[in-house]
């Protein structure tokens, strides 16, 4: 009878907890709502790249302002000082000339990956990706197939990891076809603050 007693009591608490649970489709609309409130971002962040060829991660560090629908700064301070801005249709790295983003193409489209991973807006871009998203202790996890053709040669996978007391992404897990990995962890996240217009100065 105890026995028997336990187990009811056992069934009933797990009815409880998953009945609290939200649906894939509601923890997918509860991101999609988040990030349609974010206007800008700006945050530091580590980079760390997992390569099958090298025993030894690849870490690098940097700064990170974003501001919707199209302007965003990556720019590495270690190890090596590297600056990438998106600017409407214009990206440009540094050192090198601007460039029409639907000319170089490989520079705009993963400038635009990158800004709309971090701001989540990707979420919602059923043309570009397949989305599947789960429920954790402190988290939601959105695991996103590509399917459009560009973005499938680099890409089998991307996965946002969202913090539920910040209501952002924090980090970003990009899959890449050969088998290697690159995973970005944001610090710092500032969102919605004022950004200098000069921080996407193409020249």
């Amino acid at each position: 009878m105890k026995r028997y007693i336990l187990s009811t009591f056992y069934c009933l608490v797990f009815t409880v907890l998953a009945a609290q649970g939200l649906s894939e489709q509601q923890i997918i609309e509860k991101m999609v709502s988040a990030a349609q409130q974010i206007k800008t971002v700006q945050c530091s962040f580590t980079q760390t790249r997992h390569m099958k060829m090298l025993s030894k991660e690849m870490v690098s560090g940097g700064k990170m302002s974003c501001q919707q629908p199209d302007k965003l700064r990556w720019e590495y301070t270690t190890p090596r000082p590297t600056t990438l801005i998106l600017n409407g249709t214009e990206a440009r790295l540094k050192k090198g000339d601007a460039a029409n983003a639907s000319q170089n193409k490989f520079i705009g489209e993963m400038a635009r990956l990158i800004m709309n991973s971090v701001a989540g807006k990707c979420l919602a871009d059923s043309k570009t990706f397949q989305v599947t998203a789960k429920e954790g202790p402190t988290q939601y996890e959105a695991t996103l197939l590509p399917l459009r053709k560009d973005i499938k040669r680099i890409y089998t996978k991307l996965v946002l990891h969202f913090d539920l007391s910040k209501a952002t992404v924090t980090e970003v897990e990009l899959y890449e076809k050969g088998g290697d990995r690159t995973v970005i962890e944001l610090h710092d996240i500032q969102i919605n603050k004022p950004i200098n217009a000069e921080a996407f100065d193409l020249r």
